[in-house]
């Protein structure tokens, strides 16, 4: 029986796509994650959901909550659990700016997309953000609207 060598993706890009209609992006940060050995196989075969997560700090440590990284389905008995917290690599400049500015009322750090860098270590693209308002998220359609029609009119 051969294995099936084209199911790993070799380039993985997984958006959070609702999260640029929900929010204003600030800052963004590039981070790296901690990841078990099947974790990572369901990422490389694009078994990622990013629409509930958002990330928080726990002493002076940035975890990912409500991450669904679906099980893998070789894994046996050492399977991990989809939903658990995932730790988050970054700079500790960067984490002490980062909790200062989470801090204020109103700011949440979400992930945008999840990606296999040149090295073949995933990473997560996060952002510090606000939340839109309905006026403000009505703003953002009218905008993508008269952009496609601009760009239907050009051709």
């Amino acid at each position: 029986m051969a294995k099936d060598k084209g199911r790993f993706q070799k380039i993985v890009n997984i958006k959070n796509r609702k999260a640029s209609y929900e929010y204003e992006f600030i800052d963004t940060y590039k981070a790296g994650i901690m990841l078990t050995g099947t974790e990572i196989k369901s990422i490389r075969e694009s078994k990622v959901s990013l629409q509930e997560a958002y990330a928080f700090f726990k002493r002076d440590e940035l975890f990912l909550k409500s991450m669904n990284i679906a099980e893998y389905d070789q894994g046996t008995y050492a399977n991990h659990d989809p939903m658990r917290e995932r730790k988050l690599l970054l700079n500790k400049k960067e984490l002490v700016k980062l909790k200062a500015n989470a801090n204020e009322k109103g700011l949440t750090i979400i992930p945008i997309r999840i990606f296999i860098n040149d090295r073949g270590l995933a990473k997560v693209e996060i952002a510090l953000a606000r939340g839109k308002k309905i006026h403000d998220k009505r703003d953002s359609i009218m905008e993508k609207d008269a952009k496609r029609e601009l760009s239907r009119m050009k051709f």
